[in-house]
Order: structure tokens, then C-alpha cells, then sequence
């Protein structure tokens, strides 16, 4: 993903790319892969930086519901 893309995806499709990275990497620890150093570096970075936007998206989403259904907080 790129970063414009992690920062305009759901919670939801961030959640399901973030599986997909997890898969990833565990697919890749039975393979010869895991001894690449910067295949996995660049996996393990990946996979922090989709999950940080999918945790961002999550709360922004909790808040927009939050105050479609009350009113928005103030102060």
C-alpha cells in the first residue's frame, strides 16, 4: 500500500490488508525467506505502519459514529 492509501482506506479494508501482511509473514517463516534480513525488515515495517493507520482509521470511525449519533464533543 501506498501512503496515500493507507491514509485514505477503512478501518475495515486496513484490517483486512493488515491480515494479509500477518499471512505473509507467517508463510514466510517457513520458507528460506525468513533469513532474509531485509525481506523480512521490510515486511515487519510494512505490517507496523498499516497496522498504526488501521488503529487511526478505527478510533477517526469511532468518532465520526459517536457523533452522528450525539452531538460532537466540544472542549
Amino acid at each position: 500500500m501506498t501512503t496515500d492509501q493507507l491514509t485514505t482506506s477503512t478501518a475495515s479494508g486496513l484490517r483486512n490488508h493488515l491480515q494479509l501482511l500477518e499471512r505473509e509473514r507467517a508463510s514466510a517463516a517457513l520458507t528460506p525467506l525468513a533469513d532474509d534480513a531485509s525481506y523480512m525488515a521490510d515486511l515487519m515495517d510494512e505490517i507496523g505502519a498499516v497496522r498504526s493507520a488501521y488503529v487511526g482509521a478505527a478510533v477517526t470511525e469511532i468518532a465520526s459514529l459517536r457523533a452522528a449519533l450525539d452531538a460532537p464533543l466540544i472542549g
